[in-house]
Order: structure tokens, then C-alpha cells, then sequence
């Protein structure tokens, strides 16, 4: 089965992601600008939809402007929710449209959802792929462009 959406514990992320946003608290809207950016260019890297998920309590919601047509999606739980309850619900629906990989720390969070077959990943792991992900992507681009300018430079 094809990875349909991956789904996001944001802070869970942040906290392991120090280099991201270095010098702003995990919780402050800079973090999760910043996070949210990175994601971008993941899923326009990788073509999976991915939807981070905050614990809203307190959390201005807004948002970076999208830097391609199809935007992350951020959810942000209600008062008397957890992120962790979003991601679940989340998890447990998609299943029907196919894989889902959720990434947090949490142990709790990754037995529930490994429960009932959705695939998990720690925080460092997502980092990793994420890291080479976008390396590949401009590793890609580089390559790309070095061609392109090598045949018009034959041309002309």
C-alpha cells in the first residue's frame, strides 16, 4: 500500500530538531514557522501530503505563507484535546486510503497507532529523512542544471 499522508506531533518534532530555529523556546511561534517551512519543502521534495499537529492551548495559530500550491496542512487541537487525540482520529481514518507514517516520540502515541497498522518513526529518524530527502532534492536540481547549462553552452 502506497504512503498516503504523513502526520506530524509538531512539537514533539521541535524538541528534537534543536538546529531548527536555534535560540527561539520549542513552543514560540518562530519554532513552528520554521518547522512548518521545513515541512514544505519536504513534502514538494517527497509528493506526500503532510498535516503537523500542535497542541493549541495557547498557541497563536497562524501560519508561513505556502511556497508551493498544495500547503501543509497545521491542525492545532481544541481545549479539552491533545494533538496526540488528532493524530490518532487522523491515523485511524486514512487507514482505509492507505498508509500512514506518524512521527513523534511519544511511546504511547506510536503503540496506538502501530496498533492498528499504521507505520511510526521516532523524531531522529524523520530528521534523518527528511535531511536526505532535501540533499537529494538539490543534489537533483544541481545536477539538472549543471546538464542544461552544459547543452545550451554545445549549442551556442
Amino acid at each position: 500500500m502506497a504512503l498516503v499522508r504523513i502526520l506530524v506531533d509538531g512539537y514533539s518534532l521541535l524538541h528534537n530538531w534543536p538546529a531548527l530555529a536555534a535560540g527561539a523556546p520549542r513552543h514560540s511561534e518562530r519554532a513552528r514557522e520554521a518547522l512548518l517551512e521545513r515541512m514544505q519543502h519536504y513534502q514538494d521534495a517527497v509528493g506526500t501530503p503532510v498535516t503537523v499537529f500542535f497542541d493549541g492551548q495557547g498557541a497563536r495559530r497562524s501560519r508561513p505563507k505556502p511556497v508551493s500550491g498544495h500547503a501543509v496542512e497545521v491542525l492545532f487541537s481544541n481545549t479539552g484535546q491533545t494533538a496526540d487525540d488528532l493524530i490518532e482520529r487522523a491515523a485511524h481514518r486514512f487507514q482505509d486510503y492507505g498508509e500512514v507514517l506518524v512521527v513523534t516520540d511519544d511511546f504511547a502515541e506510536r503503540d496506538t497507532v502501530g496498533a492498528f497498522g499504521g507505520l511510526v518513526a521516532s523524531c531522529s529518524n524523520f530528521i534523518r529523512m527528511v535531511d536526505q530527502a532535501l540533499t537529494d532534492m538539490q543534489d537533483s536540481l544541481e545536477s539538472h542544471n549543471r546538464s542544461v547549462r552544459d547543452s545550451f553552452r554545445r549549442r551556442h
